[in-house]
């Protein structure tokens, strides 16, 4: 889609301008390709701005090798697109084509029933699952939008409290985190198996007041004793009170639980395990 986006235009530049001016329209298109994709990447793989940008300022050096191994890569896509071959291929494939469309039109028919729900002004679990959905894709103005309103039709709706609070947390509004947070503290101090200490905790580890996040943490860590999240949080409050022989082992720890956890939890814990690694070589060096 981000490159039917940038081409259909120049497409146009070209039945419309002198070449010269085509030239610029290509390189304007193409930086605007880049844009397209940092943003995809870091919607599909859930990274930073920064490291989204990194892999796409990179991505340019396979195409390096394109002119030596386009011969070989020529023959091989003229056998591939064989009818013959292609015919087979749907032939043995067409279930899993008709599974991935319907999954896909149940996804579109769940989320139109949502909307649907969403139309009741009573009902904030409805708000509360679309705003769900939206913080998935990434759309925070929307997901913070629909978990308002769903705190505004039931102000115990402690769900989505939680999820403001983390959203906040995440662009550094820490104040409005604090107040969500404590919201749920007050509602249900168990909340999400625990992890309402764990985000508090979290919270005054980037407002620096690591005293208080030792608090939390420790108490979390006793009830969720493999969670490399809060064993990273952990380790960094006891390395910034200067528990350093202690910190090292929360670190190894962390890197432990990441390493263990289950297959469908390896791409949310290995963040985790880099920066606990990473903090864990730099206490090694010191």
């Amino acid at each position: 889609m981000a490159w039917a986006a940038v081409n259909m235009p120049i497409v146009v530049a070209g039945w419309l301008m002198p070449s010269a001016i085509v030239r610029g329209v290509l390189i304007v298109a193409y930086l605007y390709f880049a844009v397209l994709m940092v943003f995809a990447v870091r919607t599909v793989f859930g990274t930073e701005n920064r490291i989204a940008a990194g892999v796409i300022s990179v991505s340019w050096i396979p195409l390096l090798a394109a002119p030596l191994l386009w011969g070989p890569l020529s023959l091989i896509l003229r056998w591939l697109s064989s009818p013959f071959l292609l015919f087979f291929v749907f032939y043995y494939l067409r279930g899993e084509f008709a599974n991935l469309g319907a999954g896909l039109r149940s996804r579109q028919h769940f989320h139109r029933m949502l909307e649907a729900a969403a139309v009741n002004p009573h009902d904030g679990d409805a708000q509360y699952q679309l705003g769900l959905i939206y913080q998935q894709r990434r759309q925070y103005t929307e997901a913070i939008r629909r978990f308002e309103s769903a705190v505004a039709i039931d102000p115990s709706e402690t769900d989505a409290h939680f999820q403001l609070g983390r959203i906040a947390l995440q662009q550094g509004r820490l104040s409005d985190a604090l107040q969500h947070f404590q919201t749920v503290y007050v509602q249900d101090p168990k909340h999400s198996s625990n992890e309402i200490l764990r985000e508090l905790g979290a919270l005054y580890v980037k407002a620096g007041q690591y005293q208080d996040a030792l608090g939390q943490l420790e108490t979390y860590i006793e009830q969720r004793p493999y969670d490399p999240e809060g064993l990273y949080y952990l380790a960094f409050a006891l390395e910034k009170t200067g528990a350093v022989a202690r910190a090292r082992e929360m670190y190894e720890r962390a890197i432990e639980a990441a390493r263990t956890a289950p297959r469908f939890r390896k791409r949310y814990t290995a963040t985790w395990s880099r920066l606990a690694q990473k903090q864990s070589h730099k206490l090694a060096r010191t």
